[in-house]
């Protein structure tokens, strides 16, 4: 397996087209990478050049210390798995897994070896002499997995293989592609849009937006300290909420005021939104950190008017609104079912949880600016 190394590398398309801007990525050897965000962000234009499928208008590809830029994808000792699974439709389930084998004139036996090998991995041992047609839509992609685990390949590339599949199926699958990383040790890259996919899958987790890459860390590094108010909303879900606030100072307290509620920082926030008096910010919190009470007078309390209910099970999802119309979703364990929509009920967050973005620097996280630029 291999280290993968972007060094300023850039996409520029006809009519001077910018697909992606500078981007700099070590993906170490054996880890799971994936690249994550919106559509038409980058990531898979991103993923091609690695692969040798768009050619890199600007900075420098490494794989395994070697320079690639003007490589054949042939002789990247690569191999990618598609979205559309890239099956041939006459072969069967063998044929296809061993093609990539047999042009490069491995051995029969070799082949053979390696192809039940990986389809015992792949729960497809019974599966070898159909073909793609008869089989659905999640063992065809395990087939697409299998014929590029049987290359034995330094680096796997995966551009949203999910996509195409049901939710339940996508579910198993994501737990598979985990157990084969943990079984393989391989280097992976792995493109999607689902944030799901990228903390469940990912060991390292790059954020993408307008082809400029926001923030890479660790899955729960960047859900707890987000470097911008794009990377916040777009890690976790239900999305992190997000409230317009006014940064006051009263009677030598920092607070923060919707209009029609006050929040009050901890005391490392309050010094650092010192700098903000007087300035709008927006104020982010999970809905998890969200809590209900029924209990009045409690510090930092929100009354907030309900304008749905998505009972969960476990959880409950409140829909709620301020009197300025600012929304906020809760996620909590329980409340009583004489809780209606239209109800107004007390909501109190997680100040200690809470983030703080300035709508003037690019919306940028303000308190934990000085540990996330550390780390990144």
């Amino acid at each position: 397996m291999a280290k993968v190394e972007l060094k300023g590398i850039g996409k520029i398309y006809d009519g001077d087209v910018r697909a992606v801007t500078n981007a700099n990525i070590t993906v170490e050897d054996k880890e799971f990478c994936v690249f994550v965000g919106p559509s038409g962000c980058g990531k898979s234009t991103t993923l091609r050049m690695i692969a040798g499928l768009e050619d890199i208008s600007e900075g420098k590809l490494y794989i395994d210390g070697l320079e690639m830029n003007d490589v054949p994808p042939k002789d990247r000792d690569i191999a990618m798995v598609f979205q559309n699974y890239a099956l041939y439709p006459h072969m069967t389930v063998y044929d296809n897994m061993a093609f990539g084998l047999k042009i490069r004139k491995v051995d029969k036996a070799e082949i053979d070896r390696l192809v039940r090998k990986a389809a015992a991995d792949l729960n497809l041992t019974e599966y070898l002499d159909r073909k793609p047609r008869a089989l659905s839509g999640g063992q065809r992609q395990r087939v697409a997995v299998g014929r590029a685990i049987v290359r034995n390949p330094k680096v796997f590339l995966f551009d949203e293989p999910l996509s195409n599949l049901d939710a339940k199926l996508r579910v198993t699958m994501r737990s598979e592609l985990a157990s084969l990383h943990t079984r393989l040790q391989a280097t992976m890259i792995y493109v999607t849009h689902d944030q799901i996919e990228a903390m469940t899958l990912g060991t390292k987790i790059v954020v993408m937006k307008d082809g400029i890459i926001q923030q890479i860390g660790a899955p729960l590094f960047l859900y707890n300290n987000p470097i911008n108010k794009f990377v916040a909303g777009f890690i976790g879900t239900p999305p992190m909420n997000f409230m317009t606030v006014q940064v006051q100072e009263k009677g030598g307290r920092i607070v923060c005021d919707e209009g029609s509620f006050e929040v009050a920082p901890t005391d490392e926030q309050a010094e650092l939104l010192k700098a903000y008096v007087g300035k709008n910010v927006s104020f982010g919190i999970r809905p998890e950190n969200v809590r209900y009470t029924d209990r009045s007078g409690e510090a930092n309390s929100m009354h907030l008017r309900i304008v749905n209910k998505e009972p969960l099970g476990a959880d409950t999802h409140l829909y709620l609104m301020s009197t300025k119309g600012q929304h906020i979703i809760a996620r909590v364990n329980s409340t009583p079912e004489s809780i209606l929509i239209g109800d107004t009920i007390t909501v109190v967050p997680d100040m200690a949880k809470g983030k703080f973005f300035s709508l003037e620097e690019g919306e940028l996280n303000i308190c934990d600016r000085d540990k996330i630029e550390k780390k990144w």
